[in-house]
């Protein structure tokens, strides 16, 4: 075994697949979560695919006294990676103040707790939403921060700033702060994939479910942006591409890799994808149609943003593989998975 892993959030969606990916790699991997925007049987899906169980706490990370027990309890913790976050833009502007508490005081504890338990790095999950729209594209690591258009972006900017303000203090840890683009898809064996409670916040799974009849249609949110199409840019990443670039940065800092104490790169495809380009992949993908509708646009919504992944790939020799289409047709797989099972 390389040493034990804490996953916040670890029966998320990226969560999951990065538990899978660590212990693919040889770690023994301790998850954290919550299960507000989870489910329990995430757990079965990475032992099917694994043969390992990961360890399990449910609790929540901006309770510092339930993190201690949980390091306690699992003594010899070496890294941490940090996904346990609220994360819908359009909830962020109707509920700020449950973004900022959840958010911030999660973070917050487990950089007070990290020096107590002698652990050596935390891999944060950050978002390309910290760039705002910018001004050149693709987006590099060394694009100006812009003021955030949502609660949800102004939580990544500032947990970005108080690690850094926590290092700069000479904190006896390193960090690598993964700033996201669109993460996609689901694992090929189709044992996990993105599930979230309720009515979904994000494209994919909203528009699988209305491809398969759950819901009746997809809305389009604008189009009268400056894009070719008038609807908004991405660059979508597929979920498992993505979940092997956190087990990377976490070889990088316990190796003791890291030349700084704090290393940023942007983990995408380099290519923007439109909303309506994207369905239309889907379908060429699937052969199945996708019922949508344009509506207005959505406030906090960024017109187009795409990734130079130039840095990760040469830094960390990290490069997003899956093609498109290959991605959507797993998270369709994904949701006739769970069709089968009966969660509908």
């Amino acid at each position: 075994m390389k040493g034990k892993i804490l996953v916040t959030g670890g029966t998320g969606y990226i969560g999951s697949h990065s538990t899978v990916e660590l212990q693919n790699a040889g770690y023994e991997v301790v998850i954290i979560d919550n299960l507000s925007n989870s489910n329990i049987e995430v757990l079965d899906g990475i032992e099917r695919i694994t043969g390992v169980r990961p360890t399990f706490v449910q609790a929540d990370c901006t309770d510092i006294e339930a993190l201690r027990k949980l390091f306690q309890d699992n003594p010899g913790i070496k890294g941490i990676i940090h996904f346990a976050a609220s994360k819908a833009v359009g909830e962020s502007v109707q509920k700020p103040l449950l973004y900022y508490r959840n958010n911030l005081l999660s973070l917050i504890n487990l950089l007070t707790l990290m020096p107590e338990f002698g652990v050596e790095g935390i891999v944060f999950s950050s978002s390309c939403t910290v760039y705002g729209q910018p001004d050149v594209l693709p987006v590099d690591e060394t694009a100006p921060i812009k003021p955030a258009l949502s609660p949800y972006g102004n939580t990544k900017q500032i947990s970005e700033e108080i690690i850094k303000d926590t290092l700069h203090a000479n904190a006896p840890f390193k960090s690598i702060i993964l700033r996201y683009f669109n993460p996609i898809g689901a694992h090929p064996s189709a044992e996990i994939g993105e599930l979230p409670n309720g009515v979904p916040q994000n494209l994919i799974p909203y528009l699988t479910q209305t491809a398969i009849g759950i819901r009746k249609e997809l809305s389009v949110f604008g189009d009268d942006y400056n894009t070719p199409d008038g609807s908004c840019i991405r660059d979508y990443i597929n979920v498992v591409d993505l979940a092997k670039a956190h087990v990377i940065a976490m070889n990088r800092m316990l190796e003791k890799k890291s030349p700084e104490a704090i290393e940023i790169f942007n983990l995408g495809t380099g290519r923007g994808v439109s909303v309506i380009e994207l369905i239309n992949a889907f379908e060429k993908a699937t052969g199945v149609k996708v019922p949508h509708k344009i509506v207005g646009r959505r406030e906090g919504d960024i017109e187009q943003v795409w990734a130079n992944p130039a840095k990760a790939n040469k830094v960390l020799g990290w490069t997003a593989e899956t093609g498109i289409e290959d991605t959507l047709a797993s998270a369709w797989k994904w949701q006739l998975k769970l069709r089968e099972k009966g969660i509908m």
